[in-house]
């Protein structure tokens, strides 16, 4: 595996997690650096949600080490890891009953204790947030009223509100349409290009190849490849990883080889068959 150049952000070593009766991962080690994009795929149940989660401590416990700028994930109290690091689940169709505005300015609680109230500089952090994210025309929106984009993008601006260097995303596209999509992975990539780490969970490789610098791949828990996109894009990497024969093509801009989706039989080809 090749390691990062940079300094690191994260470090995975030889991590390993159950829920339960049940290992969701096995032995995984990876290392993310500083300011870079790395997208975590695989198939359904290979443990990636799971993995983000012990990353931000959700999942507490586990065996083996994880590593924040060279600290252990335990000694880091929550304040201060949530100065570093943003967290963006899955979107569930649970929402609160707060405004646009009021719930950007959430991302700010690393900064408030209980005793405190909103200052100015958190209000100005989370209106650059908003208009970074192109959201600030729905400040006073309640969220329960805005399209499945617009709320990813709400969330996105939450997150970055918040003031961390590293962003974890968990499925940040998914139920979106093409328009919504491509806007979500517009902001990523401008947040990567000013120096954001950005670590990924998605099951849509093409994007991940696409936008990523870097791609670990997970299959029944434990690490099924770890490397840049172009090495990924193999017939037989990408057999081993989902148990299935892929087409690939270049992508006409980029050259890049992405996946096709399988051609159905036409009628014709149908009653040859019969």
């Amino acid at each position: 595996m090749t390691l990062p150049s940079s300094p690191i952000a994260l470090e995975v070593v030889q991590f390993s997690f159950r829920l339960g009766e049940k290992q969701i991962l096995e032995a995984i080690s990876f290392q993310v650096a500083q300011g870079e994009y790395v997208s975590i795929i695989g198939p359904n149940g290979a443990g990636k949600t799971t993995l983000l989660k012990c990353l931000i401590g959700i999942y507490p416990g586990g065996r083996g080490e994880i590593r924040w700028f060279g600290r252990s994930l335990g000694a880091y109290p929550r304040r201060q890891l949530a100065r570093r690091i943003s967290y963006v689940p899955q979107a569930d169709g649970r929402l609160p009953p707060f405004t646009v505005e009021e719930f950007v300015l959430l991302g700010r609680y690393p900064y408030l204790s209980p005793f405190t109230t909103i200052r100015p500089e958190d209000r100005q952090a989370a209106r650059q947030a908003m208009e970074a994210t192109q959201v600030a025309h729905l400040a006073d929106r309640l969220l329960e009223t805005l399209s499945g984009g617009e709320r990813q993008k709400v969330f996105l601006a939450a997150a970055l509100a918040q003031g961390a260097d590293v962003f974890l995303l968990d499925e940040p596209t998914t139920f979106l349409d093409y328009h919504h999509q491509a806007e979500i992975r517009a902001l990523l990539r401008r947040l990567n290009a000013a120096g954001r780490t950005i670590l990924t969970v998605t099951h849509d490789v093409n994007p991940a190849v696409l936008d990523s610098q870097r791609i670990l791949a997970l299959r029944e828990g434990r690490i099924a490849f770890c490397g840049p996109p172009e090495q990924l894009m193999q017939p037989d990497v990408l057999r081993n990883i989902y148990s299935a024969e892929l087409v690939l093509m270049p992508h006409p801009s980029t050259g890049q080889p992405i996946i096709l989706p399988p051609a159905l039989e036409t009628n014709a080809e149908q009653k040859r068959l019969e």
